[in-house]
């Protein structure tokens, strides 16, 4: 078991361009939960499966300080979707980062989820995006710095 790479939800796809669900990545409200090794993520699993403490996504796996980087995860700030550039469509927002006293251990990578969506499923994935291996923080702020193309990004 564990993290190899980052990508988007098949099931989360299908429900947007199905009309299954409602997304709205720019108003809902999005978070960034962190994951330890002990999961395998699997951008092919089902919507039910793909969804906040379910599935492979269960909250024993979890990462987080309560005041720090609370359960659940962090929410995104100043979320956008650009579509300015030539053949390409991304997701992207500020960079997400815990309080400044943070204790923070074994660290591989985060589900961007859907704390708004309640259908099909209830706090849907969105994607899983692999910090390259262990990161931690000891009495400091752990901060994901999305990549200049985004959380996720289309090219067309």
């Amino acid at each position: 078991m564990a993290w190899s790479s980052s990508k988007v939800s098949r099931a989360f796809l299908a429900d947007v361009f199905t009309d299954t669900a409602a997304f709205d990545l720019v108003s809902d409200t999005v978070r960034a939960a962190l994951y330890n090794n002990n999961i395998t993520p699997d951008q092919d699993a089902a919507s039910a499966a793909y969804a906040y403490n379910a599935g492979q996504w269960d909250n024993t796996n979890e990462v987080y300080e309560a005041g720090q980087w609370d359960a659940k995860g962090v929410a995104l700030t100043n979320k956008v979707i650009n579509s300015g550039t030539s053949a390409t469509v991304f997701f992207d927002a500020d960079d997400t980062a815990s309080g400044s006293a943070a204790d923070l251990a074994n660290v591989y990578g985060c589900l961007v989820y859907s704390d708004t969506v309640s259908s099909p499923v209830a706090d849907q994935g969105i994607c899983h995006n692999y910090f390259g291996g262990s990161n931690s923080v000891v009495n400091g702020t752990f901060t994901i710095i999305w990549s200049a193309n985004g959380i996720f990004r289309f090219t067309l």
